[in-house]
């Protein structure tokens, strides 16, 4: 797989909405890393352990607005004055359960928010290109194990998967509206299933596996036979970029579509599977038990609907850009396993994970 392109990246100026997020936090140590002016906006990070705190990001960002997406006066104000050249959207309400608990504010972040993006880049010919990060969990799913490719049926069971899927409608929509004779480019991505050192996000089945298996704590599986489509969150970030890339070239309207990035069809494997690797590689003494029904997950209130099987074909961006996932499952485990552990001995966690973004890159 090609590499991104160090000479591009150079002194670049990007915006990352959801930098104070596990993604959007990993993407800022990426950019910067690769010698890249790094703007934020978003909500402050959430929790009391979270990779943007332990990473301490906001030392050397260039800005850091802590703004609420939804606030269309404010986010026009910080692009109109910083100019930049590339925007990558992240910032969203990322869990299904907690779109259950609190839908309106799911669909104002997720949908709202994407429309403001794209009400603001109407508007300043100095974007280039836009990246709307979605999820895999676009496409509607009714239990089958089938792989999805970016032209399946979109839809949602789950507000958060509605939402997310409203956007890529929204997204297509004012592309043909609005931006078809402009000199900025938008493409949206979905990804499978990320995971890192620094995901605290609540009800995350790697987080709860480092957690307890770090401490020889029993662990609970809820939907132990579910496949999901596991990659490294360096997988699709690095893809993020040579897409921008793409995006920001001279035939970069040829790259305004959805794209896939999932990992290779080894790393589709069942939760119980990803457990078991987990606790071989922390010698953990942990016991695993199964609770498939919660009651914080189903009664009167809310019934959580999960897909069984959940694939995604990524055939397309590996033909049109040349990017393949470079780490087995083990080598992503192995990454994982080892920030948290660095995290939990205080070790300096921007030179680990600067580390981990050099090793990934010189695979």
């Amino acid at each position: 797989m090609s590499k991104p392109n160090l000479k591009f990246w150079k002194n670049k100026k990007v915006l990352i909405t959801g930098h104070t997020g596990f993604k959007g936090g990993w993407l800022s140590v990426l950019l910067n890393y690769i010698g890249s002016s790094v703007i934020g906006y978003a909500l402050n990070p959430q929790g009391k352990n979270n990779f943007f705190k332990a990473v301490k990001v906001n030392k050397f960002l260039k800005k850091d607005f802590r703004k609420d997406i939804t606030d269309l006066k404010n986010l026009d104000k910080v692009v109109k004055k910083n100019k930049p050249e590339i925007i990558f959207h992240l910032a969203a309400q990322s869990s299904v359960i907690e779109s259950f608990k609190n839908s309106h504010n799911t669909v104002s972040t997720n949908v709202i928010g994407t429309a403001n993006i794209l009400e603001v880049a109407k508007k300043y010919n100095f974007i280039k290109s836009i990246i709307i990060i979605t999820t895999d969990k676009v496409y509607q799913n009714y239990k089958y194990q089938k792989y999805f490719d970016e032209n399946s049926q979109l839809g949602g069971d789950d507000v958060y998967s509605g939402s997310k899927a409203c956007c890529e409608l929204l997204v297509h929509s004012y592309r043909k509206s609005f931006f078809k004779n402009s000199n900025c480019n938008i493409a949206t991505v979905r990804a499978g299933n990320c995971f890192g050192g620094g995901d605290w996000t609540p009800e995350r089945i790697v987080k709860d596996i480092l957690e307890n298996f770090y401490k020889n704590k029993k662990l609970v599986l809820r939907n132990p036979d579910a496949t999901r489509p596991w990659q490294h969150v360096l997988e699709p970030l690095v893809g993020y970029l040579k897409l921008a890339e793409k995006l920001s070239s001279k035939n970069g309207n040829q790259y305004c579509e959805p794209w896939n990035f999932g990992p290779s069809l080894k790393q589709n494997m069942k939760v119980k599977n990803l457990v078991k690797i987990f606790k071989q590689k922390m010698n953990s003494k942990s016991k695993i038990l199964i609770k498939r029904y919660d009651k914080r997950f189903h009664n009167k209130k809310i019934n959580i609907f999960e897909s069984k099987h959940l694939n995604i074909n990524s055939k397309k961006i590996s033909k049109k850009i040349n990017w393949n996932p470079k780490l087995s499952i083990n080598q992503s485990i192995d990454l994982t396993v080892s920030w948290y552990k660095n995290f939990k001995t205080k070790k300096n966690l921007l030179d680990v994970t600067n580390k981990q973004i050099k090793y990934y890159l010189d695979l």
